[in-house]
């Protein structure tokens, strides 16, 4: 049985009965106290009632602390309201409203050093009751129950940038909140024109997903525009992604209703950092340098690093080595990323590279050019690889999907 309302096994109906009773001193304070939203809290946790039980009620203390009812009312930051990318647009043929993400113009650094990020994850909440307040508005006016929503993320100009530590740590925890605040809310997620970097993209957060989640995920290849009209009408699709649908200035973007990001502007920046954690540190002798290796097994994987130095400036570079077992000269290895000098002591640098060739990576800082002064540089360098998956997926799509 699915265990949704009208196809309930005797148990999964026993323990609704169970779980309805031990809530009663809460029923008042949920969005909804019918079936069908009780029913989404035990389907996530596989009908054990103890773990159904706990998280509900954990997500009606996030609702307290987040003001869940009168959050749509609330007008978030401005460069958040400019910024921020995505927007509910139109309807699935069964009713749902559709919710697009724009991921390639999203500037996330921008965005991290302009607002707190407990702004970003209550902008993120406030969107999630906005769609399911539209859920409600649609079963009213459809008379049938519709409590899912439909996802399209067009991931056009994902990039390097968008792997970011802490840009991919904080979407991290908003789609953590999405999972433990709005289960069993979500029916399908498209990606659309994913780029070869999507599959490490995808790698570093799916772990944040249920695998419930994670198998309603769909890679689209180059013929995206025919499946989406599949399951929404070409007249709620904007003409943007396929459909007919315009502002009603004949903006093919429905910009007044999903917003397109861009980077943000300097003059919203109230930091220039963010407060990192490094996992190693080491002084480089005056004149010397140090180096790091990283072995990459096979292409498509993403050297990322973030490193400070104390004091003074640090150089800074990657090469591939021509030789195995032995320290390299720079100067015998392949570069890679150019060797520069980083004002590193002022502003922490970060950075990452696809590898493209399989071998031994090496990372070095460089501080041969001081005469007088020893640097001491903390840093943190990661080997990212990509999901198998999808990344079989997009190498099966034709050529046209290089980013």
């Amino acid at each position: 049985m699915s265990g949704r309302v009208g196809d309930l096994s005797p148990r999964q109906a026993e323990v609704l009965a169970q779980f309805r009773e031990k809530l009663q001193d809460v029923l008042p304070s949920l969005p909804s106290p019918d079936d069908y939203f009780l029913l989404k809290w035990l389907r996530a946790r596989s009908f054990d009632l103890p773990k159904a039980e706990a998280m509900l009620r954990k997500h009606i203390e996030v609702r307290k602390y987040m003001d869940a009812d009168n959050i749509i009312a609330w007008e978030p930051p401005e460069v958040i309201r400019k910024y921020m990318s995505g927007g509910m647009c139109g309807y699935d043929r069964e009713g749902s409203p559709v919710w697009y993400e724009i991921v390639g113009p999203l500037d996330a650094k921008g965005l991290l050093f302009s607002a707190s990020k407990q702004d970003l994850l209550k902008n993120k909440f406030r969107d999630c009751e906005v769609l399911r307040h539209e859920c409600e508005q649609q079963s009213k006016k459809l008379g049938k129950k519709i409590e899912m929503v439909m996802m399209v993320y067009d991931c056009e100009g994902l990039g390097l940038k968008h792997l970011w530590k802490p840009a991919v740590d904080t979407y991290g925890e908003i789609l953590a909140m999405f999972e433990e605040n709005y289960p069993e809310s979500l029916k399908r997620l498209f990606i659309v024109k994913a780029p070869k970097l999507f599959p490490v993209a995808y790698n570093l957060v799916k772990h944040f997903l249920s695998e419930d989640t994670r198998k309603k995920v769909v890679v689209l290849g180059s013929n995206w525009k025919e499946v989406l009209q599949k399951y929404i009408d070409p007249a709620q699709i904007p003409v943007e992604y396929g459909g007919t649908l315009t502002d009603p200035d004949g903006d093919p973007k429905c910009s007044s209703k999903i917003n397109y990001g861009g980077d943000v502007p300097q003059h919203y920046y109230v930091r220039d950092q963010l407060a990192q954690k490094y996992e190693h540190s080491v002084v480089v002798n005056r004149g010397s340098s140090h180096q790091v290796e990283y072995e990459i097994l096979f292409p498509g994987c993403v050297l990322r690093w973030q490193f400070r130095s104390e004091g003074a400036d640090i150089g800074f570079g990657v090469y591939l080595k021509t030789k195995v077992g032995e320290r390299q000269r720079a100067g015998d290895m392949t570069e890679v990323l150019p060797n520069q000098r980083y004002n590193a002591h002022m502003v922490p640098e970060d950075g990452s590279l696809t590898c493209s060739t399989p071998g031994i990576y090496v990372l070095r800082f460089d501080n041969t050019y001081s005469f007088l002064h020893s640097k001491k540089v903390s840093y943190s360098v990661e080997v990212l690889l990509p999901d198998t998956a999808s990344a079989q997926q997009i190498q099966e799509e034709s050529p046209n999907h290089s980013p």
